[in-house]
């Protein structure tokens, strides 16, 4: 039966090519769509947790992107904060949109931010001593090809970049607090506020403390609000998951049904001939299946190595743009666009089976 497979597949090589090709680009999607989404808050729940902090504070209705949440915590707060048993840092933080871009640019007290986190780890240049000086991370500067001593546009304002630091720092952009606080139009006020304890050990009983110091704020361990950084969590990222992942098996499952559908009618008679010699529905189901399969097999291997193809290339263009490609997520690619693949043939072949073998011997 395999010869007899791969015989057809050869036999029609465009229309072959066509649905692997759709196969590879279901797989393609699934991957390169889940991996993007996951690898955004995955990236942003290892910058946050770079931080160093133990507990974090915010305001009442912040989402877990502060920075859609805006500045609203009083910086005085953090001098409250710093003053209680146990606490052995803190650090105000402020957060803006960049007007020309999705960046955010964060304004830190360097020396409270410092002895929170444990201090930048600069691979040029230093931090800044001006207040239009602004630090950025190896990522954004590849991506974004900036060096130390260049100007760069943020917030409406021309900033001196002094220093490149190691990412996994947070945010990817920095700037004195003071100058943030000027900007942002909202003075005096932060977007978070980061705790450093003595001993992490008594995260839980500080945290009961500050939230009956501070009633109406969001005050929450680190590793509590670390979970909040998943895509499972993300309010709408599942459904919009979801809801492409269903459009990439739409495409896959239409190309296979039009070409085994059409491969059918062309066969009518060779089918005829088949039932002719004593070949049971089994088989030509069997044959039109395996035939199905090995196309998906094909396009899933494609698919795959496509993906990695456009990850690397989208890596070396936008460093900044995390895509995450993880086994249990191929497998599972592989899984749906093999059952899509199966759905897809499975008339075409109850069809071929169900044919009256002296009408398709007639057939012309």
């Amino acid at each position: 039966m395999n010869r007899m497979v791969f015989a057809n597949i050869k036999s029609r090589p465009v229309r072959s090519l066509v649905s692997v090709v759709a196969v590879a680009i279901e797989v393609a999607l699934i991957l390169l769509l889940v991996g993007l989404t996951n690898g955004m808050v995955n990236d942003t729940r290892h910058r946050m947790e770079g931080v160093g902090a133990d507990i974090v504070v915010r305001s009442s209705s912040s989402s877990s992107f502060m920075s859609m949440a805006g500045n609203t915590l009083p910086i005085k707060m953090a001098d409250l904060l710093q003053r209680q048993p146990g606490v052995k840092a803190v650090a105000p933080v402020a957060i803006q949109m960049n007007n020309s871009s999705i960046d955010t640019v964060d304004g830190i007290d360097l020396n409270s931010f410092d002895a929170v986190s444990g201090g930048f780890q600069f691979l040029h240049g230093a931090a800044f001593n001006a207040p239009f000086d602004v630090i950025v991370d190896d990522l954004y500067a590849s991506a974004k090809h900036v060096r130390v001593g260049q100007r760069i546009k943020l917030l409406g304002h021309q900033f001196t970049v002094s220093g490149i630091f190691v990412h996994g720092k947070g945010s990817r952009i920095y700037i004195p607090l003071s100058t943030l606080d000027q900007l942002a139009g909202s003075p005096g006020k932060v977007a978070v506020i980061w705790v450093k304890l003595d001993n992490p050990d008594q995260t839980d009983a500080i945290v009961a403390h500050f939230q009956q110091l501070l009633p109406g704020y969001n005050v929450q361990p680190m590793r509590e609000y670390l979970s909040l950084f998943t895509a499972a969590k993300m309010p709408g990222l599942p459904a919009f998951q979801a809801v492409m992942i269903g459009v990439g098996v739409t495409i896959g499952f239409l190309v296979i049904f039009l070409s085994m559908y059409t491969t059918i009618l062309e066969r009518t008679r060779e089918i005829g001939i088949l039932k002719a010699l004593g070949a049971g529905k089994g088989f030509i189901i069997s044959s039109i299946l395996q035939e199905s399969a090995f196309m998906a097999v094909v396009g899933i291997v494609a698919g795959v190595i496509f993906t990695w193809i456009v990850r690397a290339l989208l890596h070396r263009a936008i460093a900044t743009l995390p895509i995450e490609l993880t086994t249990p997520w191929i497998l599972r690619s592989a899984l749906i666009a093999l059952l899509g693949s199966a759905v897809g043939a499975l008339y075409p072949s109850l069809r071929a089976a169900a044919q009256d073998p002296i009408a398709a011997l007639a057939y012309e």
